[in-house]
C-alpha cells in the first residue's frame, strides 16, 4: 500500500479544510516546497497535491508550485479543478505523475475514453468523493444521486485503474477514514482504491493495508497535527 502525504494548496499556502469547507481552513505552511521536501526526506515516494483554488474555480499560481515540487524527484498525484482534457495534459506536462479528475468523470463520462487514448492508464485517477453515500462534484458543492460503487464499476469498465475515495463528511476532521466503505468499493469494483479523508489513527492504516484491496492511503491532518508520523505510516503500509 502506498502512503501519500497530502499537500493542499490555497493561495500558495499549505492548508487543510474541514469537510471541504473553504470557510473552515487551517494554514500549516507558507512554503509548500519546503513541506514537500520534508516528506521526501522522510521517505515518501508519492505526494498527493490538491489545487483547492482550482477546485473552487479561483485564479491561482499553484501550477508553479507543482513544477517546483516535481524537481524534488518525487512522484506527484495532482488534482483540483482539472475539468478538461487540456487541463489534465497541462498538469502532466508540469510534472504530475498522475492527474486526478472528478467532476468531468461524472458530468461527461465519455471524456474518460478520450483521456485514456491520450495518456497511459497509470496517469489518470478518478476521485470518488461522496457525502452521505452519494457522489459530489464541483469542489464537493453539488450532490448527485450516484453512489461511489456505481461510478466505480463504470469507470473500471472504461479502463480506469486508479480511484480515490473520500468520505467528505470526514475530510480534515480526524474522525477516522471510512475504512469499511473504502474496502467495499475496492472489492466491488476491482479498482486500485486509495483511501482519503479523515485518517487519524494507525489502526486505520493497519486495517486498510491488511484488506489487500486498498492500494493506498492519503494522510493530511494527522501528519500535520503529529498524530501519526510518516515513518509509522510507511511501516504499516507494508503489512499484508
Amino acid at each position: 500500500m502506498i502512503i501519500y502525504p497530502a499537500i493542499d494548496l490555497r493561495g500558495g499556502k499549505v492548508v487543510r479544510l474541514k469537510e471541504g469547507d473553504p470557510n473552515r481552513q487551517t494554514i500549516f505552511s507558507n512554503d509548500p516546497v519546503k513541506v514537500a521536501k520534508q516528506w521526501v526526506d522522510q521517505g515518501a515516494e508519492w505526494i498527493h497535491m490538491v489545487n483547492l483554488d482550482g477546485a473552487f474555480d479561483e485564479k491561482n499560481d499553484n501550477a508553479k508550485i507543482l513544477e517546483e515540487i516535481a524537481k524534488l524527484n518525487i512522484k506527484i498525484q495532482f488534482g483540483g479543478g482539472l475539468r478538461s482534457k487540456e487541463a489534465v495534459k497541462k498538469a502532466i506536462s508540469q510534472g504530475a505523475s498522475r492527474a486526478i479528475i472528478g467532476t468531468i468523470a461524472v458530468e461527461t463520462p465519455e471524456i474518460i475514453d478520450e483521456l485514456l487514448l491520450a495518456h497511459d492508464a497509470e496517469q489518470i485517477c478518478v476521485a470518488l468523493d461522496a457525502r452521505d453515500g452519494k457522489i459530489t462534484t464541483r469542489g464537493w458543492k453539488n450532490l448527485t444521486e450516484l453512489t461511489p460503487i456505481e461510478v466505480g464499476r463504470k469507470i473500471a469498465q472504461q479502463g480506469i485503474i486508479h480511484a480515490l475515495y473520500t468520505d467528505v463528511n470526514r475530510d480534515g476532521s480526524l474522525l477516522g477514514v471510512n475504512v469499511h466503505e473504502t474496502i467495499s468499493i475496492g472489492r466491488e469494483t476491482g479498482l486500485k482504491i486509495i483511501a482519503s479523508g479523515g485518517v487519524s489513527q494507525m489502526e486505520e492504516l493497519h486495517q486498510l493495508a491488511k484488506s489487500t484491496v486498498v492500494a493506498g492511503a492519503i494522510i493530511g491532518m494527522a501528519l500535520y497535527e503529529e498524530q501519526i508520523t510518516l515513518a509509522e505510516a510507511l511501516l504499516a503500509a507494508k503489512e499484508r
